[in-house]
């Protein structure tokens, strides 16, 4: 919200779950009042986004937006990162959490968010930024 008011350009780096459809939803009120409040955020999510997005079409906002769900081909940057989109989907299905992560799960998670925000910068905001000559950690890839 601040960055909104006081900014005309806007970076945003979206890396939040998707919420999934619950075929058998807890009967209990405390899990179904936790799923009421994903829901309730999510919805918040899609807005904020689909204003952002909005923002960019009308002008009256620069930046770029990416998602850790994004397709990188879908930025149309000929020398992107090599990122196959099946692969950074499984990467986008792991699970937030505050334990250890194996090292090259970590690797691949970074290399994945580098190579879609050169994508994003160089196609939304400067078309002119140098390639990146490769991954952070090169022999990890994306998967």
């Amino acid at each position: 919200e601040t960055a909104w008011k006081r900014y005309s350009t806007i970076l945003v780096s979206d890396a939040g779950g998707k919420l999934a459809p619950e075929p058998d939803p807890k009967a209990d009120w405390v899990q179904h009042s936790v799923r009421v409040m994903g829901l309730i955020d999510n919805q918040v999510r899609s807005l904020r986004k689909r204003q952002l997005i909005g923002a960019y079409a009308t002008g009256r906002r620069a930046g770029a937006y990416w998602g850790i769900r994004s397709d990188v081909a879908h930025y149309r940057v000929p020398d992107a990162l090599p990122c196959p989109h099946g692969k950074t989907l499984r990467l986008a299905a792991v699970a937030t959490r505050l334990e250890a992560m194996r090292p090259l799960l970590q690797k691949r998670l970074i290399n994945w968010g580098y190579a879609v925000c050169d994508a994003a910068m160089r196609r939304h905001v400067d078309p002119t930024l140098a390639p990146p000559a490769g991954f952070p950690y090169p022999s990890a890839g994306v998967g």
